[in-house]
């Protein structure tokens, strides 16, 4: 009997789904799309609970996925009382948004192991009954019916796009996919990709409509110019035909009432060397403004030229304003990986602070051309140390500073944009950010940007594609892993935690299922298929430690990523003192209020602790952090994102924390807040894992007041 009457309870709430949406510009009640509203501000006008009250928050419910995998970085979205959400495999799950209970799930795998990163759903209603989920799982792009989770036949092929469709070259045997939201407008769905960035052949990242009907392309913008376009005199003449990415990963805003999206780019591949790419690289790296009816360009900002980084533009810049001389203006602020903030006006894109071409280093890699100068904004608008000094070496204690300043014998300080280097070189902030995926929050009460940060320096170096010498099969493996696969799964060795972990790899899979997933790709992971078979088997190799005695000669090797690319790197260096704290200066992790109608800072905090310096009785010191903040008119900001897995509650015009609740795992999400029946909710994704290394987990944790 209580089985049925929740049954009941559940269906009872499906019919509001056919009503007409409201619209997410017009209405915080709810959170029906990624991030908020078209302009991603994160921003919430409920202000049920408040300053006053928000230390009585509870725990309304939680709801585990059963499954773990990667990390969970959803963004739920609410509509009319359900929620939708992903899960760590990628599924995808509806829930009623009071109770949390489960309405229907849909497994795009069919029961076979999947998986993959996933920040979320996009949300789309003819107003008239027809009401669809769009969710992207390893190559594919699905519609469902936001009623049942049942595919939409008439969607594509049985409710089904590929993600390698409409890019006007041939990226079958190249892997794509997408990790973020696209955006709805009108009845097209506008999409970003995940495409590869190592050496290995990689997909271009150009961005395309679609029909979200019938998954038809309406129209495409070519990220890598093709000939005759704008911008082709910013690359060698073939690069289009040879250079890949560039890609929107993280997401789209747009203004509703022009019909302009707005998007961040990602770097070209390979994103460390660039030699076979000369010049600037438009529209790598770059804040680009497109007619949402046609994709046509309207304007575009470059904020890395020829980048040798991985400094992609991490986030959407959000939609906001700011006052000047007595008007309002609609501007838009791009968050970058570099710590940097900049502001254009939203129609012309011309900057509304300051922007300065200042001389950077040089790279001393042999071909490699790169760019004379970068794009600052002003300092304050620089929220992280613009590179890494002798001033920057922790001060934790004198055994630590002794360590680093040890460390610096070999490992070079250097300032921001110094190109990776066959020296081993510091890099602050880490070529992770800065600002990552979870965006800023704009707070239209006080015209102020809400922004978290990391701060914390890692070292890198290059080395020459092929060995020069006689190496074992094992060193091969490791030298292949560290110039290909430590982009997405770490350094040095494979149990180091990442995002994927390869953590336990030898316990969850057989030396044939590895050699099978670098074939045929899986998730976000694209195959390897142009691998020779020695490389292949020196990969699996490293992975399950064997191969120390078969011996290789160097001259022999055909590596097929060397082909293109004649240095890798050595791996993202993660720099730590020995009891496992970061070598720089204290805080690793800030959360930041930025006036956009002063351009100063009026309060910056540590974001997040770490227990073991806490129980010494150290202040809180921030840590890396993924994941955004949430601003809302009770006058709160609550975020995640940092590694001591806490949830946190901060008071939106000081910074004071006011509130914060252990959870289970980290939440390496972006929240979301939103009314049923009177009563307000938060809600975060706890998955932990991922980059910040933490345990991984399945939550999502629901808050709310006493009734």
């Amino acid at each position: 009997m209580k089985a049925t009457f929740r049954l009941a309870a559940l269906l009872s709430i499906l019919p509001s789904l056919t009503a007409p949406a409201a619209d997410p510009k017009a209405s915080h009640r709810e959170w029906q799309m990624y991030h908020g509203d078209y302009g991603g501000s994160h921003y919430s006008e409920l202000d049920k609970i408040n300053r006053a009250n928000v230390k009585q928050l509870e725990v309304a419910w939680t709801w585990k996925t059963g499954d773990v995998g990667a990390t969970i970085e959803c963004n739920p979205i609410i509509v009319n009382g359900v929620m939708f959400v992903t899960t760590p495999t990628l599924h995808v799950a509806a829930l009623n948004a009071a109770t949390g209970d489960l309405i229907w799930r849909f497994d795009p795998w069919q029961g076979a192991r999947g998986g993959g990163l996933n920040r979320g759903v996009a949300y789309w209603t003819d107003g008239a009954g027809d009401q669809r989920i769009f969710h992207s799982a390893g190559n594919w792009l699905y519609a469902l019916a936001a009623k049942t989770g049942k595919p939409v036949a008439s969607f594509g092929q049985d409710g089904r796009i590929s993600h390698k469709d409409g890019f006007d070259t041939d990226v079958f045997f190249l892997g794509v996919g997408n990790n973020t939201p696209g955006m709805v407008w009108k009845d097209l769905l506008i999409l970003g990709s995940t495409t590869g960035e190592g050496p290995n052949p990689t997909a271009p990242g150009h961005i395309r409509a679609f029909d979200v009907r019938t998954g038809e392309r309406k129209w495409i913008f070519h990220t890598i110019p093709h000939p005759g376009e704008f911008g082709y005199d910013t690359w060698a003449e073939d690069s289009w035909k040879k250079v890949g990415s560039a890609n929107v990963w993280s997401g789209f805003t747009l203004d509703h009432e022009r019909g302009i999206v707005f998007m961040g780019t990602g770097s070209p591949a390979n994103d460390k060397w660039g030699g076979n790419r000369p010049g600037a690289n438009w529209f790598g790296n770059s804040t680009l403004a497109l007619d949402a009816n046609t994709g046509r360009r309207l304007w575009q900002f470059q904020a890395v030229h020829h980048d040798l980084w991985d400094y992609d533009l991490p986030t959407p810049p959000v939609l906001a304003r700011l006052e000047r001389d007595g008007r309002q203006i609609d501007c838009v602020v791009q968050p970058t990986k570099m710590g940097h903030l900049f502001v254009f006006d939203r129609v012309t894109g011309e900057p509304l602070f300051p922007i300065e071409e200042l001389p950077v280093p040089q790279s001393d890699i042999p071909g490699e051309v790169s760019y004379p100068t970068q794009p600052f904004p002003p300092k304050e608008f620089r929220l992280v140390p613009q590179g890494f000094t002798t001033n920057d070496v922790t001060d934790l204690n004198p055994a630590a500073r002794e360590f680093v300043l040890n460390e610096l014998k070999k490992i070079h300080p250097a300032p921001m944009f110094t190109p990776p280097s066959l020296q081993a070189k510091a890099v602050l902030p880490q070529f992770n950010g800065g600002m990552e995926w979870g965006g800023a929050a704009f707070d239209p009460e006080r015209n102020t940007v809400i922004v978290n940060v990391s701060n914390e320096a890692e070292w890198t170096s290059m080395v020459p594609a092929r060995p020069k010498d006689r190496l074992s099969l094992n060193e091969l493996g490791k030298h292949t892993y560290q110039g290909v696969c430590s982009f997405c799964h770490g350094t040095s060795s494979p149990v180091n935690p990442a995002s994927p972990s390869l953590q336990n790899v030898r316990e969850r899979l057989t030396q044939q299922q590895v050699l099978d997933l670098m074939q045929t790709g899986r998730g976000q992971m694209p195959s390897f298929a142009s691998f020779s078979d020695l490389e292949k088997r020196a990969v699996v190799a490293f992975l399950f430690d064997e191969g120390q005695g078969e011996m290789i000669e160097a001259k022999d090797l055909n590596l097929s990523f060397a082909n293109e690319i004649p240095y890798v790197m050595t791996g993202h260096h993660d720099w730590r003192d020995p009891e496992g704290f970061p070598v720089n200066k204290r805080p690793w992790g800030t959360l930041n209020a930025v006036d956009l109608n002063t351009g100063k800072v009026n309060w910056r905090v540590p974001l997040g602790t770490y227990p073991k310096l806490e129980a010494r009785g150290e202040p809180p010191t921030g840590t890396f952090n993924i994941g955004g903040p949430v601003v809302t008119k009770g006058g709160l900001v609550f975020i995640g994102a940092a590694m001591d897995e806490r949830f946190h509650a901060y008071d939106k015009d000081t910074g004071e924390l006011l509130w914060e609740f252990q959870m289970e795992f980290g939440g390496y999400a972006t929240p979301a807040t939103y009314e049923v029946d009177g009563r307000q909710f938060v809600v975060i994704a706890a998955g932990g894992g991922g980059k910040p290394g933490t345990k991984a987990g399945d939550m999502y944790y629901c808050f709310a007041l006493p009734r």
